[in-house]
């Protein structure tokens, strides 16, 4: 699983664990639905930290916390 694949894996982690849809992330972050729904398709191919910031602080967790996972860390560098 690529870098993509894991950030849109852990944001419909912590959506399960709160018990909020993707939608409902999209009011508590102000971040636009389709932003959400682009990453989580895979149609995003880079989501910004920025973005991901701002879903963090919705969901009230560190971009550590966001980041904190055995999935990212055994990510391997992604070359193009």
């Amino acid at each position: 699983m690529g870098t993509r694949e894991t950030v849109a894996a852990r944001i419909l982690e912590l959506c399960r664990e709160r018990g909020i849809t993707p939608n409902g992330l999209s009011n508590l972050a102000a971040v636009p639905q389709a932003t959400i729904k682009s990453i989580l398709n895979g149609e995003s191919q880079n989501p910004g930290i920025v973005t991901i910031k701002k879903l963090c602080d919705g969901l009230e967790i560190t971009l550590g916390e966001f980041f904190s996972t055995q999935e990212f860390d055994g990510l391997e560098q992604e070359i193009k």
